[in-house]
């Protein structure tokens, strides 16, 4: 469900396809005082990202109609300068490599974290991209 009531730049774009974990990481970050905006595929991110450009897109890897990597190399090949940070349950070595290669920021596998570091971590990463 997208969300773009009085967007800026100030909002995080999250792109997670389930339901349940979204609404989890939706109302910790809301809960921290950010504006959350939560699309549920990668064909949604792109169209968001197109429409106002986040301060940093939260995004899955394995999303339908376009997963992550895809996303990555669409943002690229546009030209979106987004800070991007991969919220995955993917651990392998490999997925990370190619996602830094095309442009994150920073690769957490959701299974590691809690609402507290989730947090913080959007919070570090909107101070180093002002």
């Amino acid at each position: 469900m997208m969300r773009f009531a009085a967007m800026s730049r100030s909002y995080i774009l999250l792109a997670e396809d389930d339901p349940v974990i979204g609404e989890m990481i939706r109302l910790a970050l809301e809960e921290g005082g950010e504006n959350v905006v939560h699309v549920r595929d990668g064909a949604e991110a792109i169209a968001a990202v197109e429409r106002q450009s986040p301060a940093l897109l939260l995004l899955d890897l394995l999303m339908p109609k376009m997963d992550g990597f895809r996303v990555l190399e669409r943002m690229r090949e546009g030209g979106y300068g987004v800070r991007t940070v991969i919220l995955s349950n993917l651990s392998d070595e490999k997925s990370r490599d190619r996602c830094m290669a095309l442009g994150a920021i920073d690769f957490i596998v959701k299974s590691n974290i809690d609402e507290e570091f989730l947090v913080d971590l959007v919070r570090k990463h909107r101070q180093v991209g002002q």
